[in-house]
């Protein structure tokens, strides 16, 4: 049986959802809800806290609980964020759906984007993402097998950067990233749901181990609507 606070999260998430407390609005206060659910402050308290933890609402001191936008999802440009780490904050709405798990010998486009050789083998892992049961984002990611020789089709469901880093010991450091907007391809069009749309946002990642050994090349394909690509910029004068 789930407790009170849990089921209080679930009713307000919900709402949060379907847009009864939009994006930007104040929840009801403490005392409201606390009347309003016939419950003690700290159910309620606990219930808000899931709701930040997952991204729902941003306390704010003197004002209360503002709702966030949970229709759109913060990628920052500059940073080396993995999908697991980004769901943590979303609870139970995101999902991943491993599509292709196999390893192949680099074609020539890939021996161009890895800097590989002709010897050289890669996973190709083609991944979905599902968000509030919506198909939105496509993964194709290709590693280098001489950088990470074992991997599975549960790993990949999980987050190979997980593995990486804690199983294998290895520094993920840095990447490039290239982004555009371009029309779908029949393949987006076949595993994200795309019904109405006619582009998609396309981040290439080159990324580095910590000893500047390029190992991983991906191609995240997004829907555009559920996204804000932001970054921090400081301005210099020179």
């Amino acid at each position: 049986m789930k407790n009170k606070y849990v089921k209080i999260y679930e009713e307000l998430s919900t709402k949060i959802q379907v847009g009864d407390y939009p994006a930007n609005s104040l929840l009801p206060s403490e005392n409201d809800l606390v009347e309003l659910y016939d419950t003690s402050r700290e159910t309620i308290r606990k219930a808000l806290k899931l709701l930040s933890e997952h991204g729902y609402i941003q306390k704010v001191q003197g004002k209360g609980s503002i709702v966030l936008d949970v229709q759109k999802l913060n990628f920052p440009i500059s940073g080396l964020v993995s999908f697991k780490e980004l769901a943590k904050k979303m609870g139970n709405r995101a999902n991943t759906i491993v599509e292709e798990f196999n390893a192949m010998k680099v074609t020539p486009f890939l021996k161009e984007q890895l800097k590989a050789v002709n010897e050289d083998e890669v996973w190709k892992v083609i991944r979905i993402r599902e968000i509030t049961k919506e198909r939105i984002i496509l993964d194709k990611d290709f590693i280098l097998k001489k950088y990470v020789p074992h991997l599975t089709r549960s790993i990949c469901e999980n987050s190979i950067y997980e593995y990486i880093e804690q199983e294998l010991g290895l520094t993920i450091s840095f990447a490039k990233k290239e982004i555009t907007v371009e029309e779908p391809t029949e393949e987006d069009r076949r595993l994200l749901d795309l019904e109405g749309f006619v582009n998609i946002v396309v981040v290439k990642n080159f990324v580095y181990l910590d000893d500047a050994s390029l190992f991983q090349y991906t191609e995240s394909r997004h829907r555009p609507d559920k996204f804000r690509f932001v970054d921090f910029a400081r301005r210099k004068l020179t």
